[in-house]
């Protein structure tokens, strides 16, 4: 409702965001691997995130930096375990669009898999999709991931703080904020009523730019890494109670 009046400016914001906001590259190196610990190990641990361009590796340079890789070598060391990772990011990907192209890709040899990130959010926020729609494209891709690969769990990362974003003018960002907080909601609500799915908010701080890219809008390999040790700590909690 509030974005109806505002609807003109909030168009011109946009496209106008898009024009000044840096174009980042997609990071170098492969969006798969495996990560070993320092003691042999004969075990195997499969980790597959699917997600927006963060999971892409926009905003770090290698591979290795962004959050899918760097979760898998914190679990590495943590479980003392070989982890093969898969990173199934797209830029620009939202609900519908993983839907349809990514949960294809998921193969039959990866299984079984030990742990799914889902991250996304942001697309779909500046994107307007309704509340409902985004629901229910998220319960159905939990579907998806229970018949297709029986994950043990399933991390669903919160949307970032959107309305703390320096780079987004307001009342776009206020507008936004609203939005992405309305789908974070979405996120946690699914999360309790599904027995494999854990919700993780996001709480990156967004005014640290060491934290961030230089576009001001993706995180960084550093802030990559904190987003990493807060997606270890709930599954560290989860496994500790079985």
């Amino acid at each position: 409702m509030l974005a109806i009046p505002l609807y003109p400016l909030l168009i011109w914001q946009g496209r106008r965001l898009r024009k000044s906001i840096p174009k980042l590259s997609v990071a170098s190196g492969s969006c798969h691997g495996l990560h070993q610990p320092e003691r042999p190990t004969e075990k195997l641990f499969r980790l597959i995130c699917i997600g927006e361009s963060p999971v892409a590796g926009i905003g770090v340079e290698y591979q290795d930096q962004a959050v899918t890789s760097q979760l898998a070598q914190k679990i590495a060391v943590k479980f003392n375990t070989n982890v093969a990772w898969q990173a199934m990011g797209e830029n620009g990907a939202d609900l519908s669009f993983a839907l349809s192209s990514l949960l294809p890709r998921l193969a039959a040899d990866q299984l079984p898999v030990d742990l799914v990130i889902i991250a996304f959010g942001i697309n779909d926020t500046t994107s307007f999709r309704s509340v409902k729609r985004f629901s229910q494209e998220l319960q159905m891709i939990l579907d998806v991931l229970a018949q297709k690969l029986s994950p043990a769990t399933i991390l669903v990362s919160g949307v970032p703080p959107i309305h703390l974003f320096p780079s987004l003018p307001q009342p776009l960002r206020l507008v936004l904020g609203l939005k992405a907080a309305a789908f974070d909601q979405a996120i946690a609500t699914a999360a309790t009523i599904n027995s494999r799915a854990l919700y993780v908010p996001m709480q990156l701080n967004v005014l640290d730019r060491s934290l961030m890219a230089s576009d001001g809008y993706h995180p960084s390999a550093l802030g990559s890494q904190l987003w990493a040790a807060q997606l270890l700590a709930v599954l560290e909690k989860k496994l500790s109670k079985k």
